[in-house]
């Protein structure tokens, strides 16, 4: 019996500095996943997929709105297996609170989730600071993105 391989898809948005795709290239080398905007996805598509990424910079500590406007097209899921992934200038678990929870009320499980730093440079920040976590995503957050990445593909 041959084993089939798991069709992955990762939803980004990823706007200023392409930090969250960043993310998402390296976690859809690891899973042989396909990744697409939101604005790029056909809700009538997402029951074509065994496992779904979604991830975006963090705007106002949730997620960007065009994921949850993605989201509140789909229809009710029976279990599907997700993960979520962002970048911001500040790392919280509760900014992962809305699209967790809106995610569950559709029907998906999610498996894990991740999150590290990215540049930002919005506001009085870039005046005052130059920006804050300059650099980021680095390696050493790409090496954990990749870590993510496999952790998910070992529990597939």
């Amino acid at each position: 019996m041959r084993e089939t391989t798991p069709n992955v898809l990762i939803v980004c948005q990823s706007i200023h500095h392409g930090n969250t795709m960043k993310i998402a290239k390296v976690i859809s080398e690891k899973l042989n996943a396909s990744i697409k905007k939101p604005s790029e996805v056909k809700v009538s598509d997402i029951n074509k997929y065994d496992l779904i990424g979604f991830g975006s910079g963090i705007y106002n500590q949730k997620h960007h709105v065009s994921i949850f406007k993605l989201i509140k097209n789909i229809e009710m899921q029976n279990k599907k297996k997700a993960f979520i992934f962002s970048t911001a200038s500040i790392n919280y678990k509760k900014m992962h609170k809305d699209l967790r929870e809106e995610l569950i009320s559709k029907g998906f499980v999610i498996i894990d989730e991740f999150m590290c730093k990215g540049f930002m440079n919005h506001s009085f920040i870039k005046y005052f600071f130059g920006g804050l976590n300059k650099k980021r995503p680095n390696e050493k957050d790409l090496s954990k993105a990749k870590e993510f990445a496999l952790k998910i593909k070992e529990g597939m």
